[in-house]
């Protein structure tokens, strides 16, 4: 388990007039063993600050980080060099070493530690079958595309059997359906090995896909966070919802409806929901009539998702709305505001 206790990142700035930046500001996270837990936020919300926090790349200007009990910041040097062969990480840009084959790239943290060569050889040969690259043994990283080269990357990752891997912006550098593939093999690997991973991206996708908790950063703070399903669901947070509903802007507004029309959000959770002709059935049923204002749909896991922003003439049709949507069985609505 890792424990992120109010957490605080301070650095010196090289902005005339500002002498410190908060990165990051009373954190506290919880992801429990076995866990895809993904970290997720804008540029500059504190995502990579965090996840170098978490193996002390980035030594904290206040709080803790505790992996199964144990206080990271109270380690020595040498014991913290122990205890990162537990928390691994691979990286956007793969940082592989090009003047080794695949077989060694994987065999290098084992040399490190002092593993026999014909031990390490046998681990890499496993790993690079894991991976799905169990041709590409005696080739250099020059030679493979940039997917080929983040398999060997977690590969390399893999090869001291750790207990966490940590990904910062791993799939930003490749085109979508490399994207997938990467994806896959983590999940697949988290399955297989129990092994606990945290994502760190910017990426809502990258969440909806593999992962089964969230928390979402906006400037250093945790805006919310939770399981999947219910935060990109019901975003509680102004944060949440920029990154769960794009095509609305910061304050809500819908992309069309009339000023003087009140404004609600529906939710379907399931395809079977999303297909019913709910918006007629409301009409003939309440005598409410509705525009559409918005709308997205959304795989997260193996559930559809779809919203949509409805406009209506008058308060007393958002009440009867409301009161009419959140009687069916998988949908939720809720008032939302735009400023004027």
């Amino acid at each position: 388990m890792i424990e992120i206790r109010n957490l605080t990142k301070t650095f010196r700035s090289s902005t005339e007039g500002i002498e410190y930046v908060e990165a990051l500001k009373n954190v506290s996270i919880t992801i429990n063993d076995g866990d895809i837990f993904g970290i997720i936020g804008m540029s500059g919300a504190g995502k990579s600050t965090l996840v170098r926090c978490i193996n002390m790349l980035e030594r904290p200007t206040d709080g803790t980080v505790l992996i199964d009990g144990v206080d990271l910041k109270k380690l020595s040097e040498k014991e913290l060099r122990a205890a990162r062969k537990n928390v691994t990480m691979i990286f956007q840009g793969f940082n592989l070493l090009m003047q080794r084959t695949c077989l060694k790239n994987i065999t290098f943290p084992l040399e490190l530690i002092g593993t026999p060569k014909a031990e390490a050889r046998r681990r890499a040969m496993e790993l690079l079958e894991l991976v799905g690259l169990p041709d590409k043994a005696g080739a250099y990283p020059a030679q493979l595309s940039g997917g080929q080269q983040q398999r060997i990357a977690i590969a390399r990752a893999l090869a001291t059997d750790p207990k966490i891997l940590l990904c910062d912006e791993a799939t930003s550098a490749l085109d979508p359906a490399t994207t997938s593939s990467i994806l896959q093999l983590i999940k697949e690997i988290n399955e297989k090995t129990g092994i606990t991973v945290v994502v760190i991206t910017h990426q809502m996708s990258v969440v909806e896909d593999i992962c089964n908790r969230v928390a979402i950063l906006d400037g250093g703070v945790v805006a919310e966070q939770g399981d999947v399903r219910e935060v990109f669901s019901h975003p509680s947070s102004a944060a949440g919802r920029r990154l769960v509903y794009p095509e609305s802007a910061d304050n809500e507004s819908p992309i069309i409806g009339g000023s003087n029309q009140k404004f609600l959000r529906i939710v379907f959770e399931g395809a079977a929901s999303a297909n019913a002709p709910l918006i007629a059935d409301m009409a003939i049923d309440v005598g409410v009539r509705a525009n559409i204002a918005a709308a997205s749909t959304k795989q997260i896991g193996d559930h559809a998702y779809a919203s949509l922003v409805l406009g209506v003439d008058s308060y007393s049709d958002l009440e009867k709305a409301l009161e009419y949507l959140n009687s069916k069985p998988d949908v939720s609505a809720k008032e939302v505001h735009i400023n004027d």
